[in-house]
């Protein structure tokens, strides 16, 4: 396994993350993704702890809380062994203040995880979405307060724009709070939007990265055909949740060829492939892998191993490309005539093809 700092911090995390979605619940009531009993989920997390994962995520409302609590029986004295992240915001009660980021619902959600992950604290507190209806601040202080207790040794955050995160980190330096050191996103071959605003701002800030569905819901394992998904398999399954990230098939497809090429090159699977493209991006600390068998924890893994060339990478980035948004194709204009000739972000690289976040 590899290592890397946890955004600015000075604490190592493994590049890849255990996801622990599937733990607990029921097939049916988390839309196909958990379904894990005590068991199997103890099999999957052993598998990702003897293989050096050393940072696993959760939240408070996967499997209605389940995931926590299998997870905090699970670890045990190895605990101490590992960066434990979770998440609150989503609501997990009928009253009205079971969700979003007041400072009543973080401090009740905070208690609730520590009680069922069976532990005195959180190594990486994630607020799991943007709440319009609490200020910054407001939320923030309950975070530093926590941290000041020592509840909670570092806060991030989950789905967040650009702005929003920037606003957070300019509430945090002028209160003198605890600030986020990671983001969480939606990041992949076959979604790279962060690529507009958010991930370039995080490179910035030294905020690191954590990819969630990095295989855009099992689409880039290479299991799924233009023909179809198999009726075992979560794209196969009837329902809006199964169909989650949504992506544009045809352009998916044509990703899919070109991972097949790259992985037969380097005797690897689809993937792998897509996760390793993933572990180039400079501005990505840890991809979030999850699974419901050891077998495709085992495959995931194996993607810290995949060297991938230029040629692949080029290939890959031109592959998924997507058309640039405003306001980056208006920033293309003077960039030829503003950098110098051969400087990573000069020239066409804004507006299709490569991407100037893998200048380094």
């Amino acid at each position: 396994m590899h290592y890397t700092q946890l955004g600015h911090t000075g604490t190592f995390v493994s590049r890849l993350c255990l996801g622990t979605m599937t733990f607990g619940g029921t097939l049916e009531g988390t839309g196909g993704i958990g379904g894990l009993d005590r068991m199997a989920a103890g099999e999957i997390l052993g598998s990702a702890l003897n293989a050096g994962i050393n940072f696993i995520d959760t939240a408070d409302v996967y499997s209605g809380g389940q995931s926590e609590e299998l997870l905090g029986d699970l670890l045990g004295a190895r605990r101490k062994d590992v960066v434990l992240a979770t998440k609150a915001n989503a609501r997990v009660g009928a009253g009205p203040n079971d969700v979003g980021l007041s400072r009543i619902h973080i401090m009740d959600a905070l208690e609730g995880s520590l009680k069922r992950l069976k532990t005195d604290y959180i190594d990486l507190y994630q607020i799991h979405r943007w709440d319009p209806l609490t200020p910054i601040e407001e939320t923030l202080g309950a975070l530093d307060d926590a941290v000041r207790q020592g509840k909670v040794r570092y806060i991030g955050a989950s789905n967040l724009a650009a702005w929003q995160m920037m606003k957070a980190l300019g509430a945090s330096a002028q209160e003198g709070l605890a600030r986020f050191v990671s983001v969480q996103a939606y990041y992949s071959l076959a979604g790279r939007g962060v690529e507009d605003e958010l991930a370039p701002a995080m490179s910035d800030q030294g905020v690191g990265m954590l990819c969630w569905s990095p295989l855009a819901g099992g689409l880039l394992s290479g299991k799924v055909t233009r023909e179809g998904a198999a009726a075992d398999s979560r794209r196969g399954r009837r329902g809006a949740a199964n169909q989650f990230p949504p992506v544009d098939e045809d352009r998916v497809f044509d990703i899919i060829d070109v991972l097949r090429e790259v992985a037969g090159k380097h005797d690897a699977t689809p993937a792998q492939v897509a996760l390793a493209w993933l572990l180039s991006r400079p501005v990505v600390d840890s991809v979030i892998v999850g699974a419901k068998r050891v077998d495709q924890l085992t495959d995931n893994i194996g993607a810290v191993d995949v060297a991938l060339e230029e040629e692949d990478l080029a290939a890959l980035d031109a592959v998924s490309a997507e058309a640039p948004r405003y306001p980056n194709w208006v920033l293309t204009y003077n960039a030829a005539s503003r950098f110098p000739k051969g400087h990573p972000v000069a020239g066409p690289s804004w507006v299709g093809g490569e991407s100037p976040l893998r200048a380094e």
